[in-house]
């Protein structure tokens, strides 16, 4: 069978493992079920995730002229320390920063390549957790605004990484820690402004497991701008990646707003 569509991230569902499908205009497809099989991705063409024009995708799945405009890609989106609606102070739309930035956030250590520091919307708790592979997530505070997660963010920086090395994740290779036992460290790092958010009694700790049948030792990234055509067998589907026999990983999620063909 074939399937056609703009890549979007996969959307997924909390399960033992982790459900993941791919959803395009007309149909979607359950990746689970593709494990152990040959699939064919082919490379059609762009098609811009905000205003749909048929541009060459410059970054996140936005053509040139919608990522310097669009304000779902303002810089305090990366930096959320930058965020400004809490002041009634716009940074491209005031009306769209409020209703994103003015809501529950959540920072949060994980575990994936190594121990993150992290902030999220509390919608997108474990849904965040699992597009970055994480194994293992904890809460460290819940706070009113976006700008209140960044600065705490910022503080446990210099401590933790706020990066994820994704060949670390996809080989499967990070040591183990103790999420509660960080947790309960942090606690004296947090800025002042956020103290009262810590979360004191919560140590719910996520564990999260992903449809992999056999990690690989070495991996190569696909890249459809280069490789437009590529098939293989599926052999695991962890963050954001699908993850093939030969060690090729392919990235969702940094192809978004590429048109491609998948055949089964």
């Amino acid at each position: 069978m074939q399937y056609q569509g703009v890549l979007t991230k996969m959307q997924t569902e909390i399960g033992n493992p982790i459900q993941y499908y791919l959803v395009f205009e007309d149909s979607f497809l359950n990746m689970n079920q593709l494990l152990n099989k040959e699939i064919e991705i082919n490379f059609v063409g762009y098609q811009c995730l905000n205003c749909n024009k048929k541009k060459k995708i410059f970054r996140q799945g936005f053509c040139y002229d919608c990522f310097y405009s669009s304000p779902a890609v303002g810089d305090w989106i990366m930096r959320p320390e930058l965020s400004t609606a809490h002041l009634g102070i716009a940074d491209r739309d005031l009306a769209y920063e409020e209703k994103v930035q003015l809501q529950p956030h959540v920072v949060y250590l994980a575990l994936s390549s190594e121990i993150k520091v992290g902030v999220t919307r509390k919608t997108q708790v474990p849904t965040r957790w699992i597009d970055q592979g994480a194994t293992q997530a904890i809460a460290i505070v819940e706070v009113p605004n976006r700008y209140l997660a960044g600065i705490t963010e910022v503080a446990l920086k210099d401590h933790y990484a706020d990066k994820t090395n994704w060949r670390k994740m996809l080989q499967n290779t990070a040591e183990s820690f103790d999420l509660i036992a960080e947790k309960a460290k942090v606690e004296s790092l947090i800025p002042a402004e956020a103290k009262d958010y810590f979360y004191a009694q919560k140590d719910d700790l996520y564990q999260l497991h992903y449809p992999v049948l056999s990690y690989p030792a070495k991996v190569a990234s696909l890249n459809l701008d280069k490789t437009p055509s590529f098939h293989g067998k599926l052999i695991g589907i962890k963050g954001q990646y699908l993850i093939f026999e030969n060690g090729t990983v392919f990235n969702i999620r940094g192809s978004e707003g590429y048109i491609v063909t998948i055949s089964v």
